[in-house]
């Protein structure tokens, strides 16, 4: 199967701080705005408006500022809602059902209570804003008879995009693949998102399948940001769609390093070493076998160029490694040495890194030369 290009929709500054703890200020949203919108994102979930005066204020704000991106506010099938969505001046509306049974009785609710809500507030709604989409909360744990009733009757109301939400992250590759088949077969031609959560860890996995299945748009955050394990991550979707479905989202890569650390930092979510595109460790070598070959070629053990991406290869040093690929690096550097002195470093550098549960890098590789001049010396 070969993806189209995904329409990305970002909800960093909406479901992103939901999680637990983070809260971004308002010259916070507007910096992250800024980086989305330098980025090429071509739409932002930009916040919750019944949440209050000081987001309303944050979100219009969004809006006026004259960024690219389009702005959608989120909110739940209420008049409340709507109305104070429509105070920040956005154009577009996500307004979100909750579809599966565990969700409705979790609110004291039905199938009918749903399906009898639909037309009075898509009615309201569409008075107020250019676009609605319809979010199908818990889609994927949903009765699929029940889902394609609920579609069916937003469609003729006038839903411009359905949103499927893997709520609680229930879903795999397989059946998010199988999901969307069925949902593009049933409804052609209508603009499916797919909002992916990540507490299986196969949010980026489901999304890409999504894709590949026919889903148009996903909503995404910044480093995967979100309730309990997070969402699905705009940097690993816009990255793997890339690499692995050779589907170009619009995403200029380079801009990602920039984008993910400011949101980790303002956040105070450290990223890990070794997280996927963003991570400090993901274009580090140690292993001899894999130095020899990425000083001849980076992609030997690369998934993709680093350079596409804002980084660079990097080989260090350590237990693991091998004397070609020091010595290779050292003479791209411009530093000649002597057999004796590259197996002396080398030796030494094993030593350490074993010591000291660590790798070495180039530094680190001219000191111990330096070292053993000066044993040379005495």
């Amino acid at each position: 199967m070969t993806a189209r290009s995904l329409h990305i929709i970002d909800t960093t500054l909406r479901d992103g701080e939901q999680a637990p703890g983070v809260v971004f200020s308002f010259d916070e949203k507007l910096r992250i705005a800024a980086l989305l919108d330098e980025a090429g994102v071509k739409e932002l979930e930009v916040g919750t408006p019944i949440m209050g005066e000081n987001e309303q204020t944050v979100i219009r704000e969004i809006v006026k500022a004259g960024f690219r991106f389009q702005s959608t506010c989120w909110g739940r099938a209420t008049e409340e809602d709507m109305v104070a969505a429509e105070k920040t001046g956005a154009g577009r509306m996500n307004i979100s059902f909750p579809v599966s049974d565990i969700q409705q009785v979790s609110i004291d609710k039905n199938r009918k209570w749903v399906m009898e809500r639909i037309k009075p507030m898509m009615a309201f709604a569409r008075e107020r804003f250019d676009f609605v989409a319809v979010g199908a909360q818990d889609a994927s744990r949903a009765n699929r008879a029940f889902l394609h009733q609920f579609i069916t009757a937003c469609l003729a109301e006038g839903a411009n995009r359905i949103r499927i939400a893997d709520t609680v992250g229930t879903l795999n590759p397989m059946s998010t693949m199988d999901l969307f088949s069925w949902l593009v077969h049933e409804f052609p031609g209508v603009e499916f998102e797919f909002h992916g959560h990540n507490d299986l860890g196969m949010a980026t996995a489901n999304t890409v399948s999504a894709a590949l299945a026919g889903c148009a748009s996903s909503s995404l955050t910044v480093n995967g940001l979100g309730e309990r394990a997070g969402n699905a991550c705009l940097e690993e979707v816009a990255a793997a769609m890339k690499v692995s479905a050779q589907s170009d989202c619009g995403i200029q890569l380079d801009k990602l390093q920039e984008l993910c650390k400011t949101v980790s930092e303002l956040s105070l979510r450290k990223l890990p070493e070794s997280k996927p595109i963003v991570g400090e460790m993901i274009c580090r070598h140690e292993s001899g076998i894999h130095c020899r070959s990425l000083v001849r070629n980076e992609l030997s053990y690369q998934a993709f160029n680093p350079a596409d991406f804002g980084r660079e290869t990097e080989l260090v040093f350590g237990k693991h490694s091998g004397s070609g690929g020091l010595n290779h690096y050292l003479r791209s550097k411009g530093i000649l040495i002597s057999k004796e002195q590259l197996q002396y470093i080398m030796f030494r550098m094993k030593e350490i890194a074993h010591k000291a549960k660590k790798a070495l890098d180039y530094e680190d590789a001219l000191m111990l030369l330096n070292s053993y001049s000066i044993n040379e010396q005495k």
